[in-house]
């Protein structure tokens, strides 16, 4: 069997003395959709800020295309096509639209390509071509969600990891947002997904994990995960 796209093997994370991830191994292959869920606190997002670069690793590996990334930059891989959506989807409060969209493109020179991708942006999200010109920091939730996702496809992921896409926004958007997420997959990107709200997440999961206090519990499909009676009186309130 191939290696996988992603790889992280026993990764350990502390903040200070206190260790928030404490062995995790998951794994990524080429052209699936995993979901992470788990409540608040697991350490869905520490681990990642670890993948991503923006943590040191306390212990464990993490490999990526068959190499290890443990302590490169997180401006370093995304070179390598690996990016992500944060928490709180971080916008450029004062650019445009247009402007927050074309520093996603920041590491490309292909000037064709940026145009193109661009166009497949403003697709995939209609309300953000209608408000190109428009101030980042004027726009709900949801639409600063849409705007950080496409800021994320303009460096042309290969692996994207999306961290909490539909907290905070109302019923209607979170169902935008879980549509864009499909499409997206669609389109060939490979997708991370950690996410509070678990059914959703594990509805159009290929596989999924369950963290609990730092440690990865269960895995397995995505549609088996969803059935399980553990995980539904856990995480789906049954």
């Amino acid at each position: 069997m191939d290696q996988p796209l992603l790889q992280v093997d026993g990764l350990q994370v502390a903040y200070g003395g206190i260790e928030a991830v404490k062995g995790v191994d998951l794994e990524v292959r080429e052209g699936e959709l995993v979901s992470l869920i788990g409540s608040n606190g697991a350490g869905k997002t520490t681990t990642m800020k670890a993948v991503t670069g923006l943590l040191p690793l306390a212990g464990g590996d993490i490999r990526y295309r068959g190499q290890s990334i443990r302590g490169r930059g997180a401006w370093d891989l995304v070179r390598e096509g690996l990016a992500m959506v944060p928490e709180g989807r971080g916008v450029f409060a004062r650019m445009t639209i247009a402007e927050n969209l074309q520093m996603g493109a920041h590491i490309r020179r292909d000037s064709g390509g940026i145009a193109a991708d661009l166009d497949k942006v403003f697709a995939i999200f209609p309300r953000l071509k209608e408000r190109r010109a428009q101030l980042a920091g004027t726009l709900s939730g949801g639409e600063q969600q849409m705007l950080a996702m496409g800021r994320a496809l303009m460096s042309r992921p290969r692996l994207l990891l999306l961290d909490e896409p539909s907290m905070g926004l109302s019923p209607l958007m979170v169902d935008k947002i879980f549509e864009v997420v499909r499409e997206v997959h669609a389109q060939g990107v490979t997708l991370l997904l950690v996410e509070q709200n678990a059914s959703r997440a594990l509805q159009i999961a290929d596989r999924g994990y369950v963290m609990e206090s730092g440690l990865v519990t269960m895995s397995g499909p995505g549609r088996d995960l969803l059935v399980d009676p553990k995980v539904r009186a856990a995480y789906l309130g049954e």
